[in-house]
């Protein structure tokens, strides 16, 4: 089982010197894709503030209705896409850390996977091309089932 033994040496995993294990590297990704969702509630806030509640009507609106300025509605749209298939990449990344099941691969694959959310995010609150979107979300689901299928293979190879 040598061939499948893709667990590097706790030394693989450098940075600036220091030693960093695989399994503190998984957790990385997580972090970074949970300040995209910090940073997109920061952006709700501010263009809630320019575009939505410009005025008390505007405010009611949001309030009665949940009707708001297209700028915000797409950031709130995008803050819920946070809570879907990324629910689904944390719970990985949390399962292939209880299991030893993390490494270079798996790293990899979570930081692609942080990418195209950033990639994804981007688009859907700037130009909101549903081709692009699509892509990205595309690109991202297929990293998210490699990480399962890594930890489906690594637990039925123990």
């Amino acid at each position: 089982m040598a061939l499948l033994d893709l667990k590097p040496d706790r030394g693989a995993f450098s940075r600036l010197g220091e030693s960093m294990s695989p399994t503190t590297a998984m957790f990385w990704p997580m972090i970074a894709h949970v300040f995209l969702v910090f940073c997109l509630y920061a952006l709700l806030v501010i263009r809630r503030n320019k575009f939505t509640f410009k005025d008390r009507e505007s405010a009611i609106k949001l309030r009665d209705r949940g009707e708001e300025a297209r700028e915000s509605h797409l950031v709130n749209r995008n803050i819920a896409n946070q809570f879907e298939l990324p629910v689904l990449f944390h719970i990985a990344c949390l399962l292939l850390y209880i299991t030893d099941a993390d490494n270079i691969v798996t790293v990899v694959l979570a930081w692609l996977f942080v990418l195209s959310r950033y990639a994804h995010s981007y688009v859907h609150v700037t130009s909101n091309h549903l081709r692009q979107r699509g892509a990205l979300f595309g690109i991202g689901f297929a990293l998210v089932v490699g990480l399962w299928a890594w930890l489906a293979i690594w637990l039925a190879l123990e």
